[in-house]
């Protein structure tokens, strides 16, 4: 500010004190000069803020400017200022992010009480405003697939529905295909390490992205050859035991795979879920050998789920990708299809000499000794493990020993992901039965 009383900008000068203060930073792009002036007041009297003409007061009378490095603080604005709906609209933004001047707030959330379109855009930009700060995930709902296909089929049921006991594979397949479509082709060579528990100590495997495919593929083809489907390794003399099918397709793949092997995998799941839903219920208890073992169709499917899901989280970790457990249902049915193998399992381990002797402390005839598996969150439930043969059903009656679990930490126990050390959240009862189960749990993961 000059001497004279007159405002510069530039090369311009201003008369007067300026009666519409400056643009904010974000708006500088605004023509503020078109805005309206309140009218001067009558002659003979003068603002209060305004300077008196030099002629009505003698010369000694009139006041020293104020210096340069002392500036006239400015006055606390009290009440909305009088902006136009150009200034207004161009402050919405500043507002959704609570960057407006306590004068500015007023006048925008006055102006939102009269203009419709002015508050329908302060809305939308809040919104989004939120959205910035959430602390969830904004991937989609993993049920999104489901709850779409559950509308669909409701208006149009399919004329061939897929199995109920296939419908975990379907899901899982699914949700592991999308991963696969949004990855890179370096991260299809992005290392992934196996991890599997043999008697009482980890092993693990190192390959890739696409190795762990060609894995699930070369196993799945155990039961393309039950349905009568072709065999990836080529059938005839192919392995049955899922370790030694793996070794033969990764030797027989050289150089190592490539992105390239996510169709044939897609195409196989494809038709092994197809050909089970046209095969009708009789398919379902048709016996899958697996070399050592062998499982009904319906669980050896819900196996393969199971599998399918846990090496879409090894794959997940290695290219820093978010997967989630399956639904509730599905997760409910494999840690079922898992607590039900575990008697053959402790009986196995004791035939090798690893777990305690079965004891006869009951009638014949009468249940055994149990454990009562008590699975907490995500897909829960209770489960009573029997003890002393492969063949009982655990009994409430004859629990010995009580374990809880949470239902993913269960299943990655299931899968070799963590020891059984590590494993259980409470325990109550027979440690040495409690030790049986636990390690036996283990023990079902393989490559």
């Amino acid at each position: 500010m000059s001497g004279d009383g007159r405002d510069r900008e530039g090369d311009e000068e201003v008369r007067g004190a300026r009666r519409i203060p400056g643009p904010r930073g974000a708006a500088d792009d605004l023509d503020l000069e078109s805005v309206p002036r309140p009218p001067l007041p009558p002659p003979g009297s003068a603002a209060p803020d305004e300077a008196v003409p030099e002629e009505a007061v003698p010369e000694q009378a009139v006041p020293e400017p104020p210096l340069p490095e002392q500036p006239v603080p400015e006055q606390p604005m009290t009440s909305a200022p009088d902006l136009p709906h150009q200034v207004l609209k161009a402050l919405l933004g500043a507002w959704a992010l609570s960057a407006c001047s306590a004068g500015e707030t007023a006048a925008v959330e006055e102006h939102l009480t009269v203009c419709a379109p002015c508050a329908g855009e302060a809305l939308r930009l809040r919104d989004a405003v939120g959205l910035l700060h959430t602390d969830g995930s904004l991937d989609l709902d993993q049920t999104l697939r489901s709850r779409v296909m559950d509308g669909c089929l409701s208006r149009r049921p399919a004329r061939i529905p897929v199995p109920e006991w296939a419908a975990p594979y379907d899901a899982e397949t699914a949700r592991l295909d999308a991963l696969l479509r949004d990855i890179g082709d370096s991260e299809w060579h992005a290392p992934v390490r196996l991890r599997w528990f043999e008697e009482e100590r980890e092993i693990s495997r190192r390959t890739t992205v696409a190795g762990v495919i060609g894995h699930l593929m070369a196993v799945d083809g155990v039961l393309s050859a039950a349905l009568g489907l072709d065999d990836p390794l080529g059938g005839g003399e192919a392995p049955l035991d899922p370790t030694e099918r793996t070794e033969a397709y990764w030797s027989s793949t050289r150089p190592p795979p490539t992105r390239a092997v996510r169709e044939p995998w897609r195409a196989q799941s494809h038709e092994l879920i197809r050909t089970a839903s046209f095969a009708g219920r009789n398919v379902a208890e048709a016996s899958v050998s697996y070399g050592t073992f062998a499982l009904p169709l319906q669980d050896a499917v819900l196996e393969r789920a199971f599998e399918c899901w846990v090496h879409g989280g090894d794959i997940a970790d290695a290219v820093d990708y978010p997967y989630q457990a399956p639904s509730a249902a599905h997760l409910h049915r494999m840690i079922d299809l898992a607590a039900r193998m575990l008697p053959a399992a402790v009986a196995g381990r004791r035939r090798a000499g690893l777990a305690g002797p079965a004891k006869d402390l009951v009638a014949a005839g009468a249940p055994g000794r149990s454990v009562h598996l008590e699975i907490e969150g995500h897909g829960g439930g209770d489960w009573y493990i029997a003890l002393d043969s492969p063949a009982a059903v655990g009994s409430p009656e004859r629990a010995v020993a009580q374990v809880a679990l949470d239902g993913v930490e269960f299943c990655r126990l299931v899968a070799g992901r963590i020891s059984p050390v590590e494993a259980a959240a409470g325990q109550e009862g027979d440690r040495e039965a409690i030790r049986d189960v636990l390690f036996a749990a283990a023990s079902l993961s393989r490559l």
